[in-house]
Protein backbone atom coordinates (compact mmCIF):
# COMPACT_ATOMS: atom_id res chain seq x y z
CA UNK A 1 0.00 0.00 0.00
CA UNK A 2 1.07 3.63 -1.05
CA UNK A 3 2.23 6.10 2.13
CA UNK A 4 -0.27 9.17 2.48
CA UNK A 5 1.89 11.21 0.28
CA UNK A 6 1.78 8.89 -2.42
CA UNK A 7 -2.40 9.04 -2.36
CA UNK A 8 -2.05 12.36 -2.42
CA UNK A 9 0.38 13.01 -5.30
CA UNK A 10 -1.35 10.19 -7.39
CA UNK A 11 -4.81 12.28 -6.49
CA UNK A 12 -3.21 15.68 -7.53
CA UNK A 13 -2.36 13.90 -10.63
CA UNK A 14 -5.44 12.85 -11.43
CA UNK A 15 -6.90 16.09 -10.61
CA UNK A 16 -4.81 17.09 -13.18
CA UNK A 17 -6.18 14.95 -15.74
CA UNK A 18 -9.33 15.74 -14.61
CA UNK A 19 -9.26 19.22 -15.38
CA UNK A 20 -7.47 18.88 -18.59
CA UNK A 21 -9.72 16.47 -20.19
CA UNK A 22 -12.49 18.80 -19.40
CA UNK A 23 -11.28 21.44 -20.74
CA UNK A 24 -10.88 19.24 -24.60
CA UNK A 25 -14.44 17.95 -23.56
CA UNK A 26 -16.26 20.79 -23.08
CA UNK A 27 -15.75 22.80 -26.09
CA UNK A 28 -18.88 23.11 -28.45
CA UNK A 29 -19.08 21.04 -31.23
CA UNK A 30 -21.33 18.37 -33.28
CA UNK A 31 -21.28 15.61 -30.47
CA UNK A 32 -21.81 17.87 -27.30
CA UNK A 33 -24.65 19.46 -29.66
CA UNK A 34 -26.11 16.41 -30.57
CA UNK A 35 -25.82 15.00 -26.65
CA UNK A 36 -27.00 17.74 -25.76
CA UNK A 37 -30.66 17.74 -27.65
CA UNK A 38 -31.00 14.17 -26.79
CA UNK A 39 -30.86 15.17 -23.31
CA UNK A 40 -33.89 17.42 -24.07
CA UNK A 41 -35.76 15.31 -25.77
CA UNK A 42 -34.91 12.07 -23.25
CA UNK A 43 -34.68 9.83 -26.01
CA UNK A 44 -32.24 7.04 -25.59
CA UNK A 45 -29.87 8.87 -23.20
CA UNK A 46 -28.29 6.22 -20.97
CA UNK A 47 -27.13 4.74 -24.22
CA UNK A 48 -25.54 7.89 -26.01
CA UNK A 49 -23.95 8.87 -22.64
CA UNK A 50 -22.63 5.31 -22.54
CA UNK A 51 -20.79 5.52 -25.88
CA UNK A 52 -19.70 8.74 -25.61
CA UNK A 53 -17.76 8.17 -22.44
CA UNK A 54 -16.70 4.66 -22.99
CA UNK A 55 -15.74 5.71 -26.87
CA UNK A 56 -13.32 8.68 -24.80
CA UNK A 57 -12.09 6.23 -22.18
CA UNK A 58 -10.62 3.74 -25.31
CA UNK A 59 -8.91 6.70 -27.11
CA UNK A 60 -7.52 7.94 -23.62
CA UNK A 61 -6.19 4.57 -22.84
CA UNK A 62 -4.55 4.59 -26.05
CA UNK A 63 -3.17 7.47 -25.94
CA UNK A 64 -1.36 7.31 -22.38
CA UNK A 65 0.11 4.08 -23.48
CA UNK A 66 1.21 5.34 -26.62
CA UNK A 67 2.95 8.23 -25.36
CA UNK A 68 4.35 5.99 -22.34
CA UNK A 69 6.03 3.67 -25.29
CA UNK A 70 7.50 6.83 -26.99
CA UNK A 71 9.01 8.16 -23.83
CA UNK A 72 10.65 5.29 -23.06
CA UNK A 73 11.95 4.54 -26.40
CA UNK A 74 12.27 7.44 -28.43
CA UNK A 75 12.19 10.76 -25.77
CA UNK A 76 12.94 13.08 -28.74
CA UNK A 77 9.83 11.96 -30.60
CA UNK A 78 8.24 12.97 -27.60
CA UNK A 79 9.29 16.84 -27.79
CA UNK A 80 8.45 17.00 -31.25
CA UNK A 81 4.51 15.59 -30.59
CA UNK A 82 4.54 18.24 -27.57
CA UNK A 83 6.05 21.29 -29.76
CA UNK A 84 2.94 19.79 -32.04
CA UNK A 85 0.22 19.29 -29.16
CA UNK A 86 0.99 23.05 -27.97
CA UNK A 87 0.52 24.56 -31.37
CA UNK A 88 -2.45 22.97 -31.62
CA UNK A 89 -3.84 23.95 -28.42
CA UNK A 90 -2.88 27.50 -28.92
CA UNK A 91 -4.86 27.16 -32.24
CA UNK A 92 -8.21 25.79 -30.68
CA UNK A 93 -7.73 28.02 -27.83
CA UNK A 94 -7.71 30.73 -30.11
CA UNK A 95 -10.52 29.49 -32.30
CA UNK A 96 -12.96 28.99 -29.48
CA UNK A 97 -12.10 32.58 -28.16
CA UNK A 98 -12.78 33.64 -32.00
CA UNK A 99 -16.45 31.97 -30.99
CA UNK A 100 -17.09 33.66 -27.69
CA UNK A 101 -16.45 36.97 -29.44
CA UNK A 102 -18.00 36.38 -32.72
CA UNK A 103 -20.68 33.42 -32.52
CA UNK A 104 -21.81 31.82 -35.40
CA UNK A 105 -24.75 29.80 -34.04
CA UNK A 106 -23.69 26.83 -36.52
CA UNK A 107 -22.62 24.33 -33.08
CA UNK A 108 -26.26 24.20 -31.84
CA UNK A 109 -27.49 23.18 -35.50
CA UNK A 110 -24.56 20.78 -36.18
CA UNK A 111 -26.48 17.40 -35.18
CA UNK A 112 -29.48 18.60 -36.56
CA UNK A 113 -31.99 16.35 -35.87
CA UNK A 114 -29.95 13.08 -36.58
CA UNK A 115 -30.98 9.86 -34.41
CA UNK A 116 -34.02 11.10 -33.06
CA UNK A 117 -36.20 7.95 -34.56
CA UNK A 118 -34.78 4.98 -33.02
CA UNK A 119 -32.16 4.37 -30.02
CA UNK A 120 -30.22 2.32 -32.83
CA UNK A 121 -30.25 5.12 -35.19
CA UNK A 122 -29.18 7.39 -32.35
CA UNK A 123 -25.85 5.45 -31.19
CA UNK A 124 -25.39 4.67 -34.48
CA UNK A 125 -25.22 8.84 -34.85
CA UNK A 126 -23.38 8.98 -31.98
CA UNK A 127 -20.57 6.74 -32.53
CA UNK A 128 -19.97 8.35 -36.59
CA UNK A 129 -19.45 11.93 -34.12
CA UNK A 130 -17.23 10.22 -32.11
CA UNK A 131 -15.11 8.02 -33.80
CA UNK A 132 -15.34 10.46 -37.69
CA UNK A 133 -14.22 12.99 -36.40
CA UNK A 134 -10.76 13.88 -36.46
CA UNK A 135 -10.13 15.84 -33.83
CA UNK A 136 -11.10 13.42 -31.30
CA UNK A 137 -7.98 11.87 -32.04
CA UNK A 138 -6.07 14.81 -32.08
CA UNK A 139 -7.70 15.98 -28.50
CA UNK A 140 -7.44 12.46 -26.77
CA UNK A 141 -5.16 10.00 -27.88
CA UNK A 142 -1.98 12.76 -29.47
CA UNK A 143 -2.64 15.56 -26.97
CA UNK A 144 -3.99 13.83 -23.39
CA UNK A 145 -1.67 11.07 -24.32
CA UNK A 146 1.22 13.40 -24.18
CA UNK A 147 0.28 15.41 -21.45
CA UNK A 148 0.11 12.24 -19.13
CA UNK A 149 3.37 11.08 -20.56
CA UNK A 150 4.63 13.92 -18.55
CA UNK A 151 3.48 12.39 -15.11
CA UNK A 152 5.79 9.76 -15.86
CA UNK A 153 4.95 6.89 -13.57
CA UNK A 154 1.33 8.69 -12.49
CA UNK A 155 0.71 8.94 -16.20
CA UNK A 156 -2.71 5.96 -15.68
CA UNK A 157 -3.46 8.35 -12.78
CA UNK A 158 -3.78 11.34 -15.48
CA UNK A 159 -5.58 9.27 -17.86
CA UNK A 160 -8.55 8.04 -15.45
CA UNK A 161 -9.04 11.34 -14.39
CA UNK A 162 -9.22 12.41 -17.47
CA UNK A 163 -11.76 9.34 -18.48
CA UNK A 164 -13.63 10.37 -15.34
CA UNK A 165 -14.28 13.75 -16.73
CA UNK A 166 -15.19 12.64 -19.89
CA UNK A 167 -17.67 10.44 -18.10
CA UNK A 168 -19.13 13.14 -15.64
CA UNK A 169 -19.47 15.86 -18.83
CA UNK A 170 -21.30 13.81 -20.79
CA UNK A 171 -23.62 12.43 -18.19
CA UNK A 172 -23.96 15.93 -16.71
CA UNK A 173 -24.56 17.01 -20.50
CA UNK A 174 -27.38 14.18 -21.59
CA UNK A 175 -29.38 13.62 -18.01
CA UNK A 176 -29.26 17.40 -16.82
CA UNK A 177 -30.25 19.04 -20.42
CA UNK A 178 -33.85 19.14 -19.48
CA UNK A 179 -32.74 22.02 -16.70
CA UNK A 180 -30.45 23.65 -18.79
CA UNK A 181 -32.71 24.15 -21.77
CA UNK A 182 -33.55 27.67 -21.13
CA UNK A 183 -30.07 28.52 -20.37
CA UNK A 184 -28.53 27.55 -23.44
CA UNK A 185 -31.00 28.72 -25.51
CA UNK A 186 -29.15 31.89 -24.97
CA UNK A 187 -26.12 32.83 -27.14
CA UNK A 188 -24.19 34.62 -23.99
CA UNK A 189 -24.01 31.44 -22.16
CA UNK A 190 -22.20 29.80 -25.07
CA UNK A 191 -20.01 32.34 -25.30
CA UNK A 192 -19.40 32.12 -21.49
CA UNK A 193 -18.49 28.42 -22.33
CA UNK A 194 -16.19 28.83 -25.33
CA UNK A 195 -14.36 31.64 -23.12
CA UNK A 196 -13.40 29.46 -20.47
CA UNK A 197 -12.20 26.77 -22.92
CA UNK A 198 -10.12 29.32 -24.16
CA UNK A 199 -8.47 30.10 -21.49
CA UNK A 200 -8.08 26.74 -20.39
CA UNK A 201 -6.57 25.51 -23.97
CA UNK A 202 -3.87 28.32 -24.05
CA UNK A 203 -2.70 27.57 -20.69
CA UNK A 204 -2.49 24.23 -21.66
CA UNK A 205 -0.41 24.68 -24.83
CA UNK A 206 1.73 27.19 -23.17
CA UNK A 207 2.87 24.22 -20.65
CA UNK A 208 3.25 21.79 -23.33
CA UNK A 209 5.86 23.93 -24.77
CA UNK A 210 7.32 24.25 -20.97
CA UNK A 211 7.77 20.65 -21.05
CA UNK A 212 9.28 20.50 -24.50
Amino acid sequence: MGTPESWGTALATAGAGFGTGLSLIVAIGAQNAFVLRQGIRRHAVPAVVAVCALSDAVLIALGVAGAGAVVAAWPAGLTAVAVLGGCFLLWYGLRAGRRALRPSGEALHAAGGAGAGSRRGAVLSCLAMTWLNPHVYLDTVLLLGTVAAGHGALRWDFGLGAALASLCWFAALGFGARLLTGFFARPAAWRLLDGLVAVSMVVVGISLFARA
